[in-house]
């Protein structure tokens, strides 16, 4: 019998924060081992519940959800993202610029398959979230990846981004803050990613789901806030800030000079149609999401959990001789550096997997987020102090037999 492949489309397809390495955890879980997952941003398994009136909405308003919606959301959802909009005054946004989707992924996936045609290209942060770069390739276009500079809080070079534009360059993804790195964008960074983009005609996608989980008094500005005659695709959701990752239920917006957009438009209305609609009763935890009391503030500052597990595990990490980290000024992440010459890893991939086995730690190799070396490493710190602290015990335990 002939073998039954995978498509073409799914060569250059990867996602190795649910890839290998985690299909080991799985299988040392099956066997009755106890691993310390520390690769996903999922907040829920660590005590980090919805808001129970999230919850409630949701119950109250389930025998209003059994049908289908309109392609684009419920009315009310997209009533209160575009309040939301007006609060971080991102302007001229009416409910028919706004997409509810079963999460910001099932949405980027939308915005780059009504795009990209082969041979496009999307310029990506490295690192990256990967299924940026996995979208890209899905949709047959070529992601380019640019620099973001450790050794300056981990920004975007924007000379990098500027030699990288070709004719072929379609838009500038721009992941703030960023996962993986922490890090978080000043204005006047957003200013000249925003005149690349003027220059050349390109769309700016902003991945903005992290935008209230900020430290240390990091405050955040929206990209489409700084400019009305850039399109701006911008994307935000329930998983982290609202702790409801499971829910599925994200947005997308549309700003900028629509009218030079009608015909990608009209193909992210079509995508949105086929799909029929997104997760209907989810939706109804949107407006009260967003309107009600910011739960997430109380987590970020002095005293509150993300914000000591932020703090200790960065302290513990740079404790580790050979180990640095850049501080995280928001998101769930610290993303961490070896010393090549303490640890000259050539197979980073190979690290977590060892890691994980001798030590049962899992986290996620820096080359999962298309990093071009493989000194990285990406570490969650939503698990308890004393969970964290046993983690990266074993880390540095791990790496002291690494070393010899």
């Amino acid at each position: 019998m002939p073998v039954i492949r995978k498509s073409n489309k799914l060569i250059n397809v990867c996602y190795d924060i649910r890839g290998p390495v985690m299909q080991e955890a799985k299988r040392l879980e099956d066997e009755g081992h106890r691993v310390l997952k520390l690769n996903i941003g999922n907040p829920a398994p660590w005590g980090f519940n919805a808001p129970e009136e999230i919850v409630q909405d949701v119950i109250h308003n389930l025998s209003e959800a059994q049908g289908y919606c309109d392609s684009k959301g419920v009315f009310s959802a997209r009533k209160a993202v575009m309040h939301e909009c007006q609060r971080k005054s991102i302007r001229n946004i009416t409910l028919e610029d706004i997409y509810i989707g079963n999460g910001v992924s099932e949405l980027i996936v939308m915005a780059m398959q009504g795009l990209l045609n082969d041979n496009d290209e999307m310029l990506i942060p490295a690192p990256d979230y990967p299924l940026w770069t996995a979208a890209v390739s899905l949709s047959g276009g070529t992601p380019v990846h640019y620099h973001c500079d450790e050794q300056n809080e981990w920004f975007p070079d924007i000379d990098d981004i500027r030699q990288k534009i070709t004719e072929h360059t379609r838009g500038i993804v721009v992941i703030n803050p960023n996962n993986p790195t922490g890090a978080l964008y000043p204005e006047s960074l957003l200013l000249q990613i925003l005149e690349l983009a003027r220059e050349h005609s390109l769309i700016v996608f902003a991945d903005e789901i992290y935008d209230k989980i900020l430290f240390n008094g990091a405050e955040h500005t929206s990209l489409a806030a700084l400019a009305d005659d850039v399109l701006c695709l911008t994307f935000n959701g329930l998983s982290k800030t609202y702790r409801a990752a499971g829910f599925r239920s994200g947005w997308m917006i549309v700003s900028g000079p629509k009218h030079r957009a009608r015909d990608y438009i009209e193909g992210l209305d079509m995508l949105a149609s086929m799909r029929l609609c997104a997760n209907v009763p989810a939706q109804y935890a949107i407006q009260t999401a967003l309107g009600g009391y910011q739960s997430i503030n109380e987590l970020i500052i002095p005293g509150g959990r993300l914000y000591e597990q932020m703090e200790l595990a960065h302290r513990l990490l740079n404790a580790i001789p050979g180990v640095s980290c850049v501080k995280p000024k928001g998101a769930l992440y610290l993303f961490a550096k070896l010393n090549p010459e303490m640890y000259p890893i050539h197979n980073d991939e190979k690290f977590a997997l060892d890691l994980l086995q001798q030590q049962k730690v899992l986290v996620v190799q820096g080359s999962g987020f298309n990093m071009q070396d493989t000194q990285h490493f990406r570490l969650v710190f939503l698990p308890s102090v004393d969970l964290l602290s046993e983690a990266i015990e074993r880390i540095a335990n791990f790496l002291k037999t690494y070393e010899q």
